[in-house]
């Protein structure tokens, strides 16, 4: 038998195992493949958070609670809901300060601006053009932006 023999016999061999291994690891490679290349495609930019719409009617929503719960609610509830109300107005607040690049401080993982910050902070919105209700009456001095 000589060299070339020996070769044709182990190509006739290694062929069927070949072909399997293709038929079952092709679609594998084909979608390692294509997952690399669609990464390679840049993606369009994306919004950090809700829109600025969705963000000004939150916070005139919320400042409007915060005014009707300082006028109305009773001693025992008005501290845990104003607090309450007031965490969700800086929440929203510090959101619609990044979405329209208005300086401010960024607390921390459960953290609160307190109420000057938080009086700094929707006057500044107010200035960059957020509509926002005229009157806040706990956040400002005379109860007007």
């Amino acid at each position: 038998m000589s060299l070339l023999d020996v070769g044709k016999l182990a190509l006739i061999t290694v062929t069927p195992t070949l072909i399997g291994a293709a038929v079952v690891y092709t679609p594998r490679w084909w979608a390692a493949l294509s997952q690399a290349w669609a990464g390679r495609i840049a993606e369009e930019p994306r919004p950090l958070g809700p829109p600025i719409e969705q963000l000004a009617a939150d916070l005139r929503r919320l400042l409007r609670l915060h005014e009707e719960l300082t006028r109305s609610a009773h001693v025992a509830m008005l501290a845990h809901r104003l607090w309450a109300v007031e965490a969700a107005i800086g929440a929203r607040a510090v959101e619609a300060a990044r979405a329209l690049d208005v300086p401010h401080r960024r607390p921390e993982q459960f953290e609160m601006l307190t109420r000057a910050e938080l009086r700094q902070l929707l006057h500044a919105l107010a200035q960059a053009g957020l509509a926002l209700p005229a009157p806040v009456a706990p956040f400002t001095k005379s109860g007007r932006l």
